[in-house]
This record gives structure tokens, C-alpha cells and sequence, in this order.
């Protein structure tokens, strides 16, 4: 049987503990992640809802977020297809001030060996591998 999809509800109520009744039950099953007696698959796509949740629902500061996710994402029991790019999207969303997305875009970028990105978004301009062309 494949591993069940982990939706980003379950990582908010986990890191928020807001929920009476969905905040432990969220907990103790990605205890038992940690533990490895289960697996789930999920998507970079549910990393952005959680960092956007937090972000701009609960205004939690970046270095924070950095701090809840990363070792959530890094247990062996989460599948995550972008796994590996996470911690240096985390560094630079936090070190450079970048947007997540931007952040991971940049990964992205330097993953496949590109070093121009053709955008109006003076952001990059703070990534030093990478050079803003304007259209």
C-alpha cells in the first residue's frame, strides 16, 4: 500500500497546536512519522500553503517558520519530491529576505545550472549567483 498524502492542515495544527481536538491528533501522528512506523508522501506545493499560513495568517517571522518546518521535512518518513532543495530555499528566504517562492525559484535556478532569471522583481538582485535581466 503507497504512503498516505500528509495535507497541510495537519503540519498548521501540529506547529500551531491551536485546535482542541485536531492539534493532538495531528501531533501524535506525525510522532509516529518521527518514530518511523508510518510513511506519507506530500508536495512542495503543501510546504508553500504552510509557510504562506504562517506567514501571512499567524505572522509568524520567517526565522521562525525556518525553525518548524526544516526538521519536520528533513525526518526520512516524509516524502517530499523536493526534499533535498529545501534547507538552502529556507536559507535564503530567511538570509536574503527573499519571498518563499522567489526563494525557491532561485534553488530551482541554480539546481539546473541557470544564472539569469528575466524578471521585473528586484528581489534577485540579492541572490549573488543570479542576474536579473529585464525584459
Amino acid at each position: 500500500m503507497a504512503p498516505p498524502f500528509l495535507d497541510a492542515n495537519i503540519i498548521l495544527r501540529h506547529l500551531l497546536g491551536d485546535h482542541p481536538e485536531h492539534s493532538p491528533r495531528a501531533t501524535a501522528y506525525l510522532e509516529r512519522v518521527e518514530q518511523g512506523e508510518i510513511q506519507v508522501r506530500t508536495a512542495d506545493t503543501v510546504i508553500f500553503e504552510v509557510v504562506f499560513t504562517l506567514q501571512r495568517q499567524y505572522h509568524q517571522p520567517k526565522a521562525k517558520i525556518r525553525e518548524a518546518i526544516l526538521p519536520l521535512i528533513e525526518l526520512p518518513g516524509i516524502i517530499l519530491p523536493g526534499k533535498r532543495r529545501f534547507r538552502k530555499v529556507f536559507d535564503l528566504y530567511v538570509d536574503l529576505n527573499l519571498s518563499f517562492a522567489d526563494a525557491y525559484h532561485a534553488v530551482l535556478m541554480q539546481q539546473n545550472k541557470l544564472n539569469q532569471i528575466v524578471t521585473f522583481d528586484k528581489g534577485f538582485d540579492r541572490v549573488p549567483e543570479i542576474e536579473r535581466v529585464e525584459p
